[in-house]
């Protein structure tokens, strides 16, 4: 398509796009009385209004039935995490019985590595991504440290290329190879949130366990975002958090994939608690573990279901649109911001540049030339909500679901007012 930078042309782009109502599916913050031109969604979702009856149910439940709602509530409590599992599975590309709800990103991840970290003498590197997600870093640095071994020596980077703003896959491929049967675990985020590069999730997975080593992934900027398959790539494990992507609200429950090949085993090491136990003995209270027989084994809790819930608002959504429609509209949408990055780089002679590769989802990240933070100050000022990242980057992220693309159109006029102001 030629797409073209006027009012007129995103206008139409709306006027064609099936996914246009779930736009008023949303609530927008507003600046100087306007809703938002919303690019933060690789952060924290908008809200879905939807989810406001979700709460109320479980909040009246809980008024009217107390205790009893466990049971007796229209979706009882003690089962509710259940209903996320089969919607979760179609985002991921995942059996049913590979998905569970429970916990926080990094909670889960610790929790997964007891299963998929085993070191021994001589197997026990784990290879990341250079500067992964902070979160990772200390996970990983924390979980050697426990194992007694030294994180300087046991973690192996995948570095990016001198003067490159991306991981090459043949660089991770070849690493992989390098360590080979000394590598006990490839850990990596699969969309990397400071670039928005999309990693080859399958072939990097495919080199790990060629070398024998597991191969987890950390989803955060990938569930919602990019096409999944989770299962058919043959991944031992994955965790996502839910509030980006999957708009469930601040810090609120995550997801774990874990491979069939895993399921219904009383021997694999793992954390174990009351709620992974069988559901139809746990409440005989018997002295001895027997694991559910699909990834709900890994809960050691009972559901926090005021923070499910809004989850399962969202999944709702993702049901009804299908993350084929999802991923058909942030391509052509971030294909459209691209276009209005370039030609308002063109218009403003070279005042930034674009570090996001063309492997990407949502996201486009910016590197500005010659501007500091005063001009993510002059966006948010003018009613343009980005993220700032040091040392000059700009991300940018149109989330198919509520933004839109005369939101494209705005942001390039609001931008290059901006950096013409000096």
């Amino acid at each position: 398509m030629q797409f073209e930078n006027t009012l007129a042309f995103a206008q139409n782009l709306d006027a064609e796009d099936p996914l246009r109502k779930y736009r008023d599916e949303f609530h927008f913050p507003k600046v100087n009385g306007k809703p938002v031109i919303y690019f933060t969604g690789n952060s924290l979702g908008l809200q879905p209004k939807r989810t406001q009856k979700y709460i109320d149910e479980v909040m009246t439940d809980w008024s009217e039935l107390a205790v009893e709602g466990h049971f007796r509530a229209d979706k009882p409590w003690w089962d509710y995490h259940e209903r996320l599992a089969a919607p979760l599975a179609k985002v991921v590309g995942a059996k049913t019985e590979e998905v569970s709800v429970m916990n926080t990103l990094t909670v889960n991840l610790h929790l997964l590595m007891v299963s998929f970290y085993r070191p021994t003498a001589k197997r026990f590197k784990i290879l990341c991504e250079e500067k992964a997600f902070p979160s990772d870093q200390y996970m990983l640095q924390s979980q050697l440290r426990f194992h007694g071994l030294n994180p300087e020596t046991a973690i192996v980077e995948v570095k990016k290329r001198d003067g490159e703003h991306f991981w090459r896959t043949e660089d991770v491929l070849a690493k992989i190879g390098e360590v080979g049967d000394e590598l006990a675990l490839v850990l990596i985020g699969g969309v990397n949130y400071y670039n928005g590069q999309v990693f080859d999730m399958e072939k990097i997975t495919k080199a790990g366990k060629s070398v024998g080593a597991f191969v987890g992934w950390d989803l955060a900027h990938g569930v919602g975002n990019v096409a999944l398959k989770l299962h058919d790539w043959n991944v031992d494990f994955a965790a996502w958090c839910s509030y980006k992507y999957m708009n469930s609200g601040p810090g609120n429950a995550s997801g774990v994939f874990i491979n069939e090949k895993y399921l219904d085993k009383k021997d694999i090491p793992r954390f174990e608690g009351w709620w992974g136990t069988k559901k139809e003995i746990r409440f005989l209270m018997k002295p001895e573990f027997e694991p559910m027989p699909n990834a709900d084994a890994w809960q050691i809790s009972n559901a926090p279901v005021l923070s499910v819930a809004p989850y399962l608002a969202s999944l709702e959504m993702f049901e009804e649109v299908g993350m084929k429609s999802l991923i058909e509209k942030r391509i052509k949408i971030v294909a459209y911001l691209e276009f209005i990055l370039q030609e308002i780089d063109r218009q403003t002679d070279g005042s930034f540049e674009i570090i996001t590769p063309k492997d990407r989802g949502c996201q486009i990240s910016v590197f500005l030339h010659g501007q500091g933070k005063s001009l993510f100050d002059y966006l948010l000022k003018n009613g343009v909500i980005t993220d700032w990242r040091e040392p000059n980057v700009i991300r940018l992220a149109p989330a198919p679901f509520y933004c839109s693309y005369e939101d494209m159109y705005r942001f390039g006029q609001i931008l290059k007012q901006g950096i013409s102001r000096k």
